[in-house]
């Protein structure tokens, strides 16, 4: 059964601090590091998290696009640490969240409806929660998947290809700005994910923040319009991704190729001296 979430910050694909130390011990309550192995087992980790570390939900070599790691392999990831289709998920690392993020993603694209990160990575959760270096006692279980959902929020090389020539849709670059200006998809608006993280917090900024920054970018803040956002590999994107469905934006997809698939495609790029 899903979970009711109740407190501000329980919103889409966000998980507040708070909310899931009143729920640590909730059954229903799937806790995942993606850390890697060792910063699990010798730094210490949320009370009850199982450890799925961020290399093994990435493979470039799968049927499916970009970095996704192919319905199979991510089902028997989840089923391995006891995590049903039914479970409610909250992800985290120590990176401000944008490799938990990445988990985050890969679940909804392959139809795990009950998803969030942790507003917030472990170096804040540990200022004023509990961390243990125990870890807990798993009971595999059968987790099936059909594949990419059919809401799956990812784009490919030839939807992107459209939205350059119709301009339709609002593309975002979410990296740094020397890689923007080095070459990014025509009519892109650039916005690191790092912009949208407060650095007191480590999760990210207010809502008001968000709105004054991305009317500074120009970015329309219709709810309504469509968003394409797209880094390298995928992995920054998806930061943006969970930030952008939080404060309500209602049709963002990410370019799950982005720059390595178009790249290969020899795909059109502008660069700082052509946007003069």
């Amino acid at each position: 059964m899903s979970i009711e979430f109740k407190r501000v910050r329980m919103c889409a694909h966000l998980a507040d601090p708070s909310w899931l130390a009143d729920h640590i011990d909730d059954p229903a309550v799937r806790i995942v590091d993606v850390r890697e192995s060792w910063e699990y087992d010798s730094i210490g980790h949320l009370p009850g998290a199982v450890s799925i570390p961020f290399a093994s939900y990435r493979d470039r070599d799968s049927a499916d696009p970009g970095t996704l790691p192919g319905a199979n392999a991510f089902a028997e990831l989840l089923g391995a640490a006891g995590i049903s289709p039914a479970d409610t998920i909250v992800a985290y690392d120590d990176t401000h969240g944008v490799f938990a993020a990445r988990f985050v993603l890969t679940a909804l694209a392959y139809g795990h409806r009950d998803v969030r990160l942790l507003d917030g990575d472990f170096s804040a959760w540990r200022q004023q929660y509990e961390t243990t270096t125990a870890s807990p006692e798993t009971d595999p279980v059968a987790y099936e998947t059909l594949g990419l959902a059919k809401d799956a929020p990812i784009v490919r090389t030839e939807d992107v290809q459209a939205a350059v020539e119709s301009g339709e849709r609002t593309l975002i670059d979410t990296r740094e700005a020397w890689e923007y200006e080095e070459g990014h998809l025509p009519g892109a608006v650039r916005l690191d994910w790092m912009e949208l993280v407060d650095e007191d917090t480590r999760g990210i900024k207010p809502k008001d923040e968000i709105e004054k920054l991305l009317a500074a970018r120009g970015i329309d803040t219709d709810r309504s319009r469509p968003i394409v956002l797209y880094c390298n590999t995928s992995r920054r994107l998806s930061h943006t991704f969970v930030v952008f469905r939080s404060v309500g934006f209602e049709d963002v997809a990410v370019y799950e190729g982005s720059l390595t698939a178009w790249n290969e495609t020899d795909g059109t790029l502008e660069t700082a001296e052509t946007d003069r």
